[in-house]
């Protein structure tokens, strides 16, 4: 193929210099674009050029594409579920089925919601970085990050020996676990983790990738539901059980076992009748037993019964004396449960009916002398050493309901989020909270900025209660672009944008048309009318171009928007 388009590669974006085939991908560029996806080279959104699809399910299309202004890939996530819409006959826009439209408008409005929230999630570590939104051809499109990434489950099925050790999945897993937190504070539930939408990048970590609506998570509902068994929680199927974080804390604790254990935990569904999950013993051996603990209590079936925050999980996987002793506990109680649930799993690291090996024996043995050492531990801990030992964290595991002592500790909420905070059962005890929201320019949004009583030990309450008033970050005060910015002159676009409070504009230019006036502002990127946005945030201006002070009087053929694109402009 001849001209400018030939200059990059519709399957990873990069240069191919006239090749018939791409030297990096193996990309033929005479390629089409598989029915009924949108075709190569389609523009959304007058900035992103539209490649090859690299996956869909029931709530759209992910294709890689370029960014015109930025001149980078990315990725292109099209809202396009096709139980209830489908492509018209020009190729490229979205119309609904007949009879479905208010199924399709609940659904595009969860898909607005959901990639919104995850484009003000910037600087996650563990999530991938959402760019935009644009709506167009009847539907909306989100733009995410391009990085050179394998998924999990890849890195896995290529390393030696196909499993991780404990030590190996610490520094992987513990990051996403933090962000997924992060996500439940913001009311996203993936309902999609594993070892196929977990990301490793060149970097070495692991980025959390893959999302959907809700309505394309869940079993029996109106669109193509996606479930990865053997990840997916037994409420995804349409079984009663609500969903929430508890659904992703299975998720998670399943790609873990999948990493330690070296194989796909069974499906939900066939557990919930015959459990056969049993850890391998010399995984058992080889993993620390709370680790495993943690891990049985993030997988019970039923989601009553299973670990229900990401604050439980990470200490349960971080092995606090309080939750070694409820561990140890919850072994104790774990046949009578198995015996009610109907589970037949052995205890980890067990195998019923064998007689242990001496090396197993004295693992258990060193276990028994490190539990003890442990009991031993914690009893001087809340005894001789109880003044030096005495934490917040163990305050905040005491139970609900307990009657307030005679003194407290007022701990230090600031820089915390409020959402964990107010959902604190010791913290609802013994405080009443009063909130003031306020704008803040270096505090996230929901993180607590002041609160009127300073931190102190011995505090003695003035009553039943203390109230103790907090404010609150709403984040950066979102500022809107002007419509009228769009054929305004440069300056005065330029002008009035800071004194909106918009620090970082970049101009663009771009060739005129006949009849354009030159330095004037032809497109703005976010939209004009999108909602309101960080003052922070890059805001782009495409400024057509003057007349050059050399110009010919020989007419020129005319620039065309893909020889503009790949640099080939004359």
């Amino acid at each position: 193929m001849a001209g400018p388009e030939s200059k990059i590669c519709m399957g990873c974006m990069k240069r191919i210099d006239g090749s018939d085939q791409c030297p990096h991908c193996g990309t033929d560029v005479n390629c089409v674009q598989p029915a009924p996806f949108l075709p190569l080279k389609t523009i959304v959104g007058g900035r992103y050029l539209v490649g090859l699809v690299k996956e869909h399910n029931g709530d759209g299309a992910t294709y890689i594409g370029w960014d015109m202004v930025q001149k980078s890939a990315v990725m292109i996530r099209e809202f396009f579920p096709d139980a209830i819409a489908e492509r018209a006959a020009d190729g490229k826009t979205i119309q609904v089925i007949p009879g479905c439209d208010a199924t399709f408008d609940d659904c595009y409005q969860s898909f607005l919601e959901l990639w919104r929230k995850l484009v003000r999630m910037r600087g996650l570590s563990a999530l991938i970085v959402a760019y935009d939104i644009v709506e167009d051809n009847g539907t909306a499109y989100a733009v995410y990050e391009h990085f050179e990434s394998r998924t999990l489950r890849d890195y896995l099925l290529k390393s030696r020996s196909g499993t991780l050790t404990w030590e190996q999945a610490r520094p992987l897993f513990m990051p996403v676990l933090s962000t997924l937190g992060n996500l439940h504070a913001s009311g996203i539930v993936h309902r999609g983790i594993s070892p196929s939408t977990l990301l490793i990048g060149a970097d070495g970590k692991l980025r959390i990738s893959g999302f959907s609506i809700w309505q394309a998570r869940t079993a029996r509902g109106d669109l193509t539901a996606q479930l990865y068994p053997g990840y997916a929680a037994i409420e995804q199927y349409g079984f009663k059980g609500q969903q929430g974080p508890w659904t992703d804390i299975y998720a998670f604790a399943a790609v873990l076992y999948r990493a330690l254990v070296g194989t796909t935990p069974p499906e939900a569904t066939s557990r919930a009748t015959n459990d056969k999950m049993i850890i391998p013993p010399d995984i058992a051996e080889r993993t620390p037993a709370y680790v495993l603990s943690a891990m049985k209590n993030a997988l019970e079936i039923l989601p009553e019964d299973r670990t229900h925050s990401v604050e439980q999980l990470r200490a349960e996987l971080s092995a606090s004396p309080g939750t070694v002793m409820a561990n140890t506990a919850s072994y104790a109680s774990q046949p009578a449960r198995r015996e009610r649930t109907g589970a037949n799993t052995a205890p980890a690291g067990k195998a019923s009916g064998k007689v242990a090996s001496p090396r197993k024996t004295a693992a258990i043995a060193a276990g028994i002398t490190l539990a003890v050492l442990v009991v031993i531990g914690v009893i001087l801990a809340f005894t001789v050493f109880r003044d030096q030992f005495t934490t917040v964290d163990n305050q905040e595991s005491t139970t609900a309901g307990s009657s307030v002592p005679d003194t407290i500790t007022i701990p230090n909420f600031e820089g915390r989020l409020y959402s964990t905070i107010a959902n604190n059962a010791y913290f609802n005890s013994i405080f009443t909270f009063e909130v003031t929201y306020e704008y803040s320019p270096t505090q996230t949004e929901g993180t607590i900025i002041s609160q009127d009583i300073a931190p102190q030990e011995n505090y003695r309450p003035a009553g039943e209660k203390t109230v103790i008033h907090l404010v609150v970050s709403e984040g950066i005060e979102k500022k809107e672009i002007p419509a009228d910015i769009v054929g305004m002159d440069v300056t005065e676009a330029q002008k009035k944008l800071t004194e909106l409070g918009f620090t970082r504009i970049k101009i663009v230019m771009v060739p005129g048309a006949e009849g354009d006036v030159p330095n004037t502002v032809w497109g703005v990127t976010p939209v004009p009318g999108s909602g309101a946005i960080d003052p922070s945030t890059e805001i782009i201006l495409q400024v057509i171009e003057g007349p050059s002070e050399t110009e010919s009087t020989t007419a020129e053929p005319a620039t065309s928007a893909l020889d503009w694109l790949f640099g080939n402009r004359q």
